[in-house]
């Protein structure tokens, strides 16, 4: 029994043996063989360090080189949707005669008198004197607009010379006339306008109409001279992110059908715009955002949609805030659906009949300290607009305003400024009924007034 034992016990031992010296065997191959593979990947690597780079070829000798002749496509969805727009851009010259500028005293007379028409507007709207400028500004910031050229002193006041330049877009081409918007403030105070298109032809524009509020204006040329129109785009369906391009002459012709992209940065911004004489906040208007940059120049030029739709009319940029930091990418444009609706009433009547009081007014606020306790009005009224004078037969002369009274409401909207009665007003028709709050003699009295006066103002 126990000799039967012993043997089991040395047959297993043997197996024992012969296992360990099978695994024994493998790992001593798999070690040979990885060492071989390392010294081959260590031999590669060390022949590739070592390897010279082939010589290039040239035709032109040593150490010269050549154009490659590889095509690559970059066309993108942008570049060609200025394709669609950019021969229907155009530069917007406004020339006038040498003229001299009155000088202003400060007083709320000269005030009043650029505020409500003085200062010689005619029925479109446009400034008579040579006060035009580039702001249809934002808060008194500064703001985009054409790019101002300097006067010449030559004695010849009959002499045309250029005093401004902006963009426009031609948008159709009818009965032998083509049509082209820009801004109010490109044209204001023309005395001639000169358009030049994308090929540098120069055409002589007319003016048909415009409009100050929304800072519009139609011009019209030959139609057998339209190389391209454009169309617009529904603004309404932009979204902030939405690409977009804006085309126009920064700086003047010499940049002429410039392009800059960026994005909708906002859909309804509401921005503050100004008299352009006095810098006074007159309104406030809904406008676009973008980031693309819009210099001196683009004032007019279109903003347009991965489609190649016109979506905007450029019309402002913030350069500085209003503690005189500056401020990069805050441009704004005129919706298209308000562009459209503007520009086809201006083809038709020449201007924009709007809701007139017949008033003029300033705002509380600048008013002197003196003047407000001539006013009597209660502490609690610090903001509202004074009535400077009532013309005769007006709306607001009907309705028993005059002088001194202080506007703190029109309807239910709140009138802190001239701003907020502008808009307030123009929220009606022609021949609306509007309820009117006013303090006089520091007592609170309401008025109804019938809006049938018109303003192209």
């Amino acid at each position: 029994m126990d000799e039967n034992n012993n043997n089991n016990q040395n047959r297993q031992t043997d197996r024992n043996v012969k296992h360990r010296g099978r695994s024994l065997w493998k790992t001593a191959i798999v070690a040979f063989v990885s060492a071989i593979l390392g010294v081959a990947i260590a031999y590669a690597g060390f022949t590739h360090m070592g390897s010279s780079v082939p010589d290039t070829a040239s035709k032109s000798g040593p150490g010269t080189t050549e154009v490659s002749n590889t095509k690559v496509n970059t066309s993108s969805t942008m570049s060609k949707a200025y394709n669609k727009v950019d021969n229907a851009v155009v530069s917007v010259v406004n020339l006038q005669k040498q003229k001299q500028n009155s000088s202003s005293d400060g007083s709320l007379n000269s005030i009043f008198g650029d505020l409500f028409g003085d200062s010689g507007n005619d029925d479109s709207g446009n400034s008579s004197d040579s006060g035009s400028s580039d702001s249809q500004g934002t808060d008194g910031n500064s703001t985009d607009g054409s790019t101002n050229g300097s006067s010449s002193s030559k004695s010849d006041s009959n002499k045309l010379e250029e005093y401004s330049e902006g963009s426009g877009v031609i948008y159709a081409k009818q009965n032998g006339k083509g049509y082209i918007v820009t801004n109010n403030h490109v044209v204001s105070g023309s005395d001639s306008l000169e358009i030049i298109l994308k090929d540098g032809t120069k055409l002589t524009g007319k003016l048909v109409g415009s409009d100050a509020t929304t800072d519009l204006a139609v011009i019209e040329i030959d139609g057998n001279k339209v190389p391209a129109t454009a169309t617009f785009g529904n603004s309404d369906n932009l979204t902030p992110g939405d690409t977009v391009i804006a085309i126009g002459s920064p700086l003047g012709s010499q940049y002429a059908t410039s392009v800059t992209q960026g994005i909708i940065s906002a859909t309804n911004r509401t921005v503050d715009t100004q008299d352009q004489t006095t810098g006074q906040t007159t309104g406030e208007a809904t406008v676009l955002q973008t980031d693309a940059a819009i210099n001196p120049g683009n004032s007019g030029g279109p903003l347009v949609d991965s489609a190649g739709q016109v979506i905007g009319i450029n019309s402002m940029k913030l350069a500085s805030n209003t503690d005189g930091s500056s401020v990069e990418g805050m441009g704004f444009a005129i919706p298209s659906n308000e562009v459209v609706k503007i520009i086809n009433e201006l083809v038709k009547n020449g201007k924009v009949s709007r809701p007139s009081l017949g008033i003029r007014v300033v705002d509380l606020n600048q008013i002197s300290d003196d003047s407000q306790q001539t006013l009597k009005l209660p502490d609690s009224v610090t903001q509202g607009v004074v009535v400077y004078s009532t013309e005769s037969g007006s709306v607001a002369k009907k309705a028993g305003l005059k002088k001194n009274d202080v506007i703190v409401k029109l309807d239910n909207k709140k009138v802190s400024s001239v701003a907020d009665l502008h808009n307030a007003l123009y929220s009606h028709s022609v021949g609306d009924t509007a309820s009117l709050q006013f303090y006089r003699d520091g007592k609170l009295q309401t008025v109804k007034v019938h809006l049938t006066q018109k303003t192209t103002e």
